[in-house]
């Protein structure tokens, strides 16, 4: 009977090699965010949705194009915006018809061509007008408001390759520092499991 031979030692894969992590911050710098870019439309989408499943609440997704569905992949909720444009609409029609109604009918009541003192007819020309106008107000208003703008500068400018490749072919995304997720060595390890390349600590201020 043959001895047993013994089952040979299992090779051990190498070690892949990390994503090269940039260090971007000088001392004395705060930090900002962590970037990273993805290298498809496709990598992106996913990366935003693993994003969004991880907890993530303070980080955006750069594209030099809009990405159907990414707003759903990054779990955005519906805008506000709307709101604020009915509730210009409403104020606009209200204050038309209180500054027409109020003169005519009970401050100067005059009979003018024959029309009665509340002339629905003659004031809807003057309803609609100030009804659209405040409608465009409250929606400029509202996206200004809930964009941040305006604002001259952004933090995220200060990654030189950021400014290098988003309006052309790169896709990005960045986590801020502010996430109460945030962490320095851990959110840069997550963004290169999930494909990201060029992970780099962003800072607050640019460099002098």
């Amino acid at each position: 009977m043959s001895p047993t031979q013994p089952n040979p030692p299992e090779k051990t894969p190498p070690p892949q090699e990390p994503v090269a992590r940039e260090a971007n911050l000088r001392p004395g710098q705060r930090l900002y965010a962590v970037g990273a870019e993805f290298s498809s439309v496709q990598d992106v989408y996913h990366a935003a949705e693993k994003c969004r499943d991880k907890g993530f609440l303070r980080w955006d997704v750069h594209s030099p194009f809009p990405i159907h569905g990414l707003n759903e992949a990054m779990g955005v909720g519906k805008s506000w915006v709307s709101a604020l444009s009915l509730g210009g609409a409403a104020t606009g029609l209200t204050t038309a018809v209180l500054l027409q109604t109020i003169p005519s009918v009970f401050v100067y009541p005059m009979v003018v061509q024959g029309k009665p003192y509340f002339s629905l007819e003659a004031f809807v020309p003057i309803m609609f007008e100030l009804t659209i106008l405040l409608t465009a107000f409250g929606t400029v208003g509202g996206m200004l408001l809930f964009n941040l703008l305006p604002r001259l500068n952004h933090p995220v400018f200060n990654w030189e390759y950021f400014n290098q490749k988003c309006n052309d072919d790169g896709f990005f995304i960045v986590i801020e520092a502010s996430d109460p997720r945030f962490e320095e060595g851990a959110t840069s390890a997550f963004l290169e499991e999930i494909g990201g390349r060029h992970v780099t600590f962003i800072p607050m201020e640019a460099e002098t």
